[in-house]
């Protein structure tokens, strides 16, 4: 699917979620070996599969972890309202295209996108490919994926971060340009000092497990996470989960 000019999400450049939908159905292949997810790179396909055992839907975050952690493109379609909006996911280059402006995306109920489909981006060769071309809907990746792991639907720690764990700050980490707010700002001034568990994250002032897994969740993504299984504070961590 080619990207359009920014306009409203009620203007008729986004599909709505029906017509979407019968896209789907109609460019749906036969062989089940060419479904949904097989022409991503096969590591980072069986990364997505793992998240819809159990027939559970796929979160937004879930996509853009997986896009991150094995630095390949990909595109995913996400439900807004009725509307469809593509982003289209560049990790390596660090941006995303979004054929909306980026405070307005960041404006959006993101805990309420929801995933429709994940293919892989335009091609490199394609006339109007947003890397090749026409510049003006890319933004830089490092807000959404911030944005969308505080505000977005996940509460959880993602699984390559989740179990007993001590997590720290690293070094020289850059969140110039980000969402911080005033306990958010200090809770990451005392990780790049203190090594702490979840346990206690989660006791720091403004924060509860959710909130906490949130900050390592979005730091995680910031490829600013120090995460221990061995410190201390890890065993503890161990310990007190089995009461």
């Amino acid at each position: 699917m080619d990207f359009e000019p920014t306009r409203p999400l009620d203007a008729p450049d986004l599909l709505r979620v029906s017509a979407f939908e019968r896209y789907l159905v109609e460019t749906a292949p036969v062989d089940v070996s060419t479904a949904p997810h097989s022409t991503l790179a096969p590591s980072l396909q069986e990364d997505l599969l793992r998240f819809e055992l159990g027939g559970r839907q796929t979160e937004v975050l879930e996509v853009v972890a997986a896009s991150v952690r094995h630095n390949q493109a990909l595109t995913m379609h996400l439900q807004v309202d009725e509307h469809v909006l593509p982003i289209a996911l560049y990790p390596r280059e660090h941006l995303f295209h979004c054929p909306m402006p980026l405070p307005d995306l960041l404006a959006l109920r993101l805990a309420a996108m929801q995933v429709l489909h994940v293919e892989p981006p335009p091609s490199a060769q394609a006339p109007r490919h947003p890397l090749a071309g026409r510049r003006a809907h890319l933004h830089a990746l490092a807000p959404l994926t911030w944005a969308l792991a505080m505000r977005g639907a996940r509460e959880d720690l993602l699984p390559e971060i989740a179990g007993p764990a001590a997590y720290r700050v690293a070094p020289g980490l850059d969140l110039r340009g980000l969402e911080l707010g005033g306990t958010v700002f200090a809770a990451v001034r005392r990780l790049q000092v203190e090594n702490v568990n979840l346990r206690r994250l989660a006791e720091f002032p403004g924060f509860d497990r959710a909130r906490a897994s949130r900050l390592l969740n979005a730091l995680y993504l910031q490829a600013g996470l120090i995460v221990s299984r061995t410190h201390p504070a890890a065993v503890q961590d161990r310990w007190f989960d089995g009461f």
